[in-house]
């Protein structure tokens, strides 16, 4: 096992020298010498509508990969969001054995499953990569009385219950055992309002149909550079980590973890790729190293300080046992909030 990830991590390492260098892109340096690569256009499947930032992510990477032609094949990003995306998990749950399918996952790789029995679970697939951790923002209008995230809780605690309109993402998802945790910290009820996906949760929260939103970063980034949203606090642990100034002088940095701004609040949601069940080893390992090139080039560096994403990486035997674990986590979150299909 060690010999494999000192393997991995003097691959990785030769990527990041090519790129610094500006060789990744010329001829002969892009493309590795594998046992086996796609013979078609490979199919990218987002279980989640369009806009939202599983769809943000796959059309960057599906960019990126024919910019510096990192592959012979083309990638084709399909929305199949259905069912909280149970159509897209199931389609390729179904399609056994075939390399040219991948999908780019969501928290509802775990949410879905649990709350409607659909019979799927990650375990079906092919773990690849993960690519990075998403953060959620508590959003609010420009225009809201809301100045902090304070402000927020003070509010949320005073108003009777279901007085306080909150959009996200889907119903008994990522978005919604959020508002609930939030519902728990102040003793009483949001009016949750479920949308097809992030970009339209963006949209209802600047035309103020909504109070606040739960939006990731990426979601709402535009609206927020723009002055028309206001972020709150960052469900993290730490505040993030890009000091770029974005909106009226302020940067993502600048905005307060939930918890120090006393909201004992954390969330994180994977942004990770998987392949259908009983692909072969050098096809998984081609796309491993696709992903891996991917990550280094600089247009992703840029694309994780724009979206404000944590850089957490993982593939393997790590990958499978973070994966495990976070199955479990939102087990409890969702019988806690009685998501549970019956």
């Amino acid at each position: 096992m060690r010999l494999k990830n000192r393997f991995s991590s003097g691959r990785k390492l030769r990527h990041v020298l090519l790129v610094s260098l500006g060789l990744l892109g010329l001829p002969g340096l892009a493309q590795t010498a594998w046992a086996w690569e796609p013979t078609r256009p490979v199919e990218l499947i987002v279980p989640a509508g369009t806009g939202g930032g599983a769809d943000q992510m796959a059309r960057f990477v599906q960019g990126v990969v024919s910019k510096h032609g990192l592959m012979k094949q083309a990638i084709v990003v399909v929305n199949k969001s259905g069912g909280a995306g149970a159509e897209g998990f199931l389609e390729i749950k179904g399609a056994s054995g075939d390399p040219h399918k991948l999908i780019i996952t969501l928290s509802n790789l775990f949410t879905t499953p649990l709350a409607t029995g659909v019979p799927f679970n990650w375990r079906d697939l092919t773990p690849v990569s993960m690519l990075a951790l998403d953060q959620f923002v508590l959003w609010v209008n420009a225009e809201s009385p809301y100045k902090t995230a304070k402000d927020f809780m003070t509010a949320l605690k005073a108003q009777p219950n279901n007085t306080l309109k909150l959009g996200g993402t889907g119903s008994k998802q990522e978005d919604q055992i959020i508002a609930m945790m939030l519902e728990g910290v102040a003793g009483k009820k949001l009016t949750y309002i479920p949308y097809k996906g992030g970009g339209e949760v963006a949209v209802q929260l600047v035309g103020q149909h909504v109070e606040a939103t739960v939006n990731n970063p990426i979601e709402a980034e535009s609206h927020w550079r723009a002055g028309k949203l206001r972020a709150l606090c960052v469900f993290d642990s730490v505040a993030l980590p890009y000091p770029a100034k974005l909106s009226n002088g302020l940067s993502w940095q600048d905005i307060p973890s939930c918890a120090a701004a006393g909201i004992p609040v954390e969330y994180l949601m994977l942004r990770g790729i998987f392949m259908a069940p009983g692909v072969a080893k050098e096809q998984q390992a081609f796309y491993l190293d696709l992903f891996n090139k991917v990550r280094a080039t600089p247009e992703w560096r840029g694309f994780m300080e724009k979206g404000a994403f944590r850089q957490t990486a993982l593939s393997g035997e790590a990958y499978v046992d973070w994966l495990g674990k976070n199955e479990q986590m939102h087990r409890q979150l969702m019988k806690q909030a009685g998501f549970l299909a019956q």
